[in-house]
């Protein structure tokens, strides 16, 4: 199945780049600083994916809330301070992004990281990319999967709904698409599993780079170079 989209929108961490490491790191430090309980990285994939109020309550032990505002605190300056460390594109999406601007087609970023993150990671590590929106969780703006922001970016790309597709590694990703009207495309190479993306509607999966590019672009037909 080739959509063959005028715009895409990709979802951060988990979809474009590799963070989990340090998201983690950053808050077992938050979480060590105020002697709580850690927990192992892998952990972090069902925590992530719904902003970073959720992160931190996710991560807490039961009976801990009133610790939510000093470890959200600490986390926050940990981690703006650390989240170059380990972070980097995943395998093949330079080439991916490079394709999809040859073909012409617009490119966006839309997060549930706070905006100013959102921004500086995007900034430092595809700067070779001329995304024409990226956005992260902003005040007064509905999180995913509150189509909202979504929308929003659309219009900004100047793109129909229907003829975007949004790219990310969780439900909130797929039923964000969903609830904008857009093709809804799960990648697998991120923080959450096949059967997450395709129970919650995803219309196309793809579990590499290469995947993700057929389902994108068309394949050119034989002998079109030589005509």
């Amino acid at each position: 199945m080739t959509l063959s989209p005028r715009a895409v929108i990709f979802d951060l961490d988990g979809t474009l780049l590799d963070s989990l490491h340090d998201i983690g790191a950053a808050l077992n430090h938050a979480l060590s600083t105020h002697g709580l309980p850690l927990h192992p990285l892998p952990a972090y994939r069902h925590f992530v994916g719904e902003g970073v109020q959720v992160l931190v309550s996710r991560a807490l032990p039961p009976g801990r809330e009133e610790m939510h505002a000093s470890v959200l605190a600490t986390y926050r300056a940990f981690y703006a301070e650390h989240m170059f460390d380990h972070t980097r594109p995943f395998p093949g999406i330079p080439e991916v992004l490079a394709r999809l601007e040859a073909e012409g087609v617009k490119l966006a970023v839309l997060s549930n990281k706070p905006d100013a993150a959102t921004r500086k990671l995007v900034a430092a590590l595809l700067p070779q990319v001329p995304f024409v929106a990226v956005y992260g969780e902003r005040a007064g703006v509905p999180r995913k999967p509150d189509p909202t922001a979504a929308l929003a970016v659309a219009a900004e790309l100047g793109v129909a709904p229907g003829e975007c597709a949004f790219i990310g590694d969780t439900a909130v990703d797929v039923e964000t698409a969903r609830a904008s009207g857009m093709y809804a495309v799960g990648v697998t190479w991120g923080f959450r599993d096949v059967d997450e993306l395709e129970s919650h509607g995803a219309q196309v999966i793809a579990r590499t780079s290469e995947e993700l590019l057929r389902a994108l672009v068309p394949a050119p037909r034989a002998g079109a170079a030589s005509s």
